[in-house]
């Protein structure tokens, strides 16, 4: 029963995502609808990743630091794995689990409550399409995602340089050496790529779940659990996934 619930319930989901292109709202309303969301997602976010991404780094760099015991293992490879560990994991991977619950549960409860005050039932009176109305801004305003993710890398890096540099464990041109070391490219093509499919979970499966919310009130709450849960599951399984296509050959 639970199999045919989740096969149900996937879906349901790629059908919503073919309904948020039916039907599009007049680009005068969309836009500013683009704009608010670009303001409660992209902008709200800034403070609590570059908080998260700057002291996370330092982490980082000092556990490198304190586990190379061995005086001949050269200092530089402490930029050299807090460039790695952020560039490739960190920052678009661990940062969008993050955004899962804080931009996550706000879709989530933003839809459901105008599900449970019977608003997007008002929309459809309208003859509105409430998915393109509601999640479509959204899913626009995401594509900024990776702008966010870049800030989190540079952050991230630069936490891990004042970790090492004013906490004597490195000086500043062992960390850039090793931030510099076997540099490739790719790397940062693979975490956007993640990113903007991280992007576009993040806007859906949470407004899937506010959208086809039943009850009341208190199952707002429970719609938002739900949501980060499922969102979070998909992010680290289409991680792996991606992992092992673009990097694993």
């Amino acid at each position: 029963m639970m199999l045919i619930r989740y096969i149900t319930q996937i879906g349901r989901y790629f059908l919503m995502l073919k309904e948020i292109f039916n039907k599009q709202t007049k680009w005068s309303v969309m836009r500013n609808l683009i704009f608010k969301e670009i303001d409660d997602l992209i902008i709200g976010s800034l403070g609590i990743v570059a908080f998260i991404s700057f002291f996370v780094g330092g982490v980082v760099a000092i556990q490198t630091a304190l586990n190379l015991t061995n005086p001949l293992i050269p200092k530089y490879l402490i930029g050299f794995a807090t460039r790695q560990s952020v560039i490739l994991e960190f920052a678009p991977t661990f940062i969008s689990v993050i955004m899962a619950g804080k931009m996550g549960s706000f879709i989530t409860s933003s839809i459901g409550t105008m599900r449970v005050t019977e608003q997007i039932d008002a929309l459809e009176v309208m003859g509105v399409n409430s998915l393109n109305y509601l999640v479509f801004p959204k899913i626009i305003a995401l594509l900024l995602y990776p702008f966010v993710i870049g800030i989190s890398m540079f952050l991230g890096v630069l936490g891990g340089w004042m970790a090492g540099v004013y906490g004597g464990f490195t000086s500043s041109d062992e960390f850039i050496n090793g931030a510099q070391l076997d540099f490739i490219p790719f790397h940062i093509v693979y975490a956007f790529l993640k990113t903007l499919i991280f992007a576009m979970l993040l806007a859906t499966i949470p407004s899937f779940h506010g959208y086809y919310m039943k009850g009341g009130a208190l199952e707002v709450g429970r719609a938002s659990t739900v949501s980060f849960v499922w969102t979070s599951v998909t992010i680290i399984t289409f991680n792996y996934i991606l992992t092992q296509l673009l990097l694993g050959s």
